[in-house]
């Protein structure tokens, strides 16, 4: 999109996975919307992340790949044209239920606004970025590609020695995606205890009884080894002291995302811990007329799985729907019974 709507129905903040399937919902229901993102391109983290990890509890398919799952909702959207202002930062949300004004940058000087009925942020983790391990001289490593917090392309890692630090769900399912194309894949945990889906577990036990992975635990990152940016080794450390140095050439420490609701904390709606409540029958924030879902929100059990962000976007577009067709009763529909509008 390269000219920028001047009013919309809804205006979707965010255009990861659950962005995507709200703009779907919202189409079905015959609601304009537009989809606004700060990064160049739709997909949030599944794109800027993790394109080729493979995710396994999307219904109906036993795994996709990241990149795969963001072009399949592309497709579902495709019918009905819907806007995009990629690279576009939402600074300011003013107005009211029914008459919001976002004030948004483009680029470096750009200022543009967009009038919406109601709004929906789908801003997943908000801004985003890795929690970096405190090791001396890390940015050269950074720098050269050494040291890396996501992997873009399998392919780079052929035939490389390959140290993963962390124990939560990234470092496993990346270990065990990497296995097979590594020449030597150690992953280090200060525990011997990982959290991980029990399969995935049973998966690591195989892997590193058949000599795939070597598991270095209780230990952590200690030092890094090598000149110019070049990885030569990674130190690590034991709890009493203990070190010794994994021969490696990248390390990829998986300890998580740091991150930050930027703007959005400045719009007048009740944050907690940089996530935003919402009521979970509607999605709707303390502030009327906006809705939020996937990973930003939080209720008592709510899960930070893109499943649930999904469930949470068709509940925002029907409840949102009585703002923007005040005068209009909607009558639900399967969409079996009623196809999609646009085609």
């Amino acid at each position: 999109m390269t000219t920028t709507p001047h009013d919309t129905d809804v205006a979707i903040i965010g255009a990861g996975p659950t962005g995507l399937f709200a703009a779907f919902q919202c189409a079905m229901l015959r609601l304009r919307c537009v989809l606004i993102d700060v990064l160049p391109e739709t997909g949030g983290q599944c794109t800027a992340l993790y394109p080729e990890k493979p995710i396994y509890d999307i219904p109906a398919c036993p795994a996709v790949e990241g990149a795969q799952l963001i072009a399949n909702l592309e497709a579902q959207i495709a019918p009905f044209h819907v806007p995009r202002l990629l690279r576009h930062r939402v600074e300011s949300l003013t107005g009211q239920r029914g008459a919001f004004t976002l004030g948004m940058t483009h680029g470096a000087t750009a200022q543009v606004s967009l009038n919406a009925k109601a709004v929906i942020i789908a801003a997943g983790a908000g801004a985003f970025g890795p929690n970096r391990p405190p090791l001396d001289g890390l940015d050269a490593f950074e720098d050269s590609g050494a040291v890396q917090y996501y992997v873009r392309r399998k392919a780079e890692f052929e035939n490389r020695r390959i140290v993963i630090a962390g124990g939560g769900d990234s470092a496993l399912d990346w270990a065990l995606a990497l296995k097979d194309k590594a020449d030597k894949l150690y992953l280090v945990h200060r525990r011997d205890r990982f959290r991980g889906a029990p399969e995935s577990l049973r998966q690591l036990d195989e892997a590193v009884s058949s000599g795939q992975i070597e598991k270095i635990v209780p230990y952590q990152l200690h030092g890094l080894h090598g000149t110019g940016g070049t990885l030569e080794g990674v130190e690590v450390i034991d709890m009493e002291g203990n070190t010794r140095v994994l021969d490696a050439d990248v390390l990829l420490p998986f300890f998580g995302l740091a991150t930050d609701l930027g703007p959005v904390a400045r719009w007048g709606m009740d944050t907690a811990r940089a996530t935003i409540p919402v009521t979970p029958s509607t999605c709707e924030t303390s502030l009327p007329g906006v809705f939020a879902i996937g990973d930003v929100v939080s209720y008592p059990g709510k899960l930070k799985l893109i499943l649930q962000g999904f469930s949470e976007a068709a509940m925002a577009a029907h409840a949102l729907y009585p703002i923007v067709n005040p005068e209009q009763a909607l009558h639900f529909e399967y969409s079996t019974s009623k196809g999609v509008p646009a085609a």
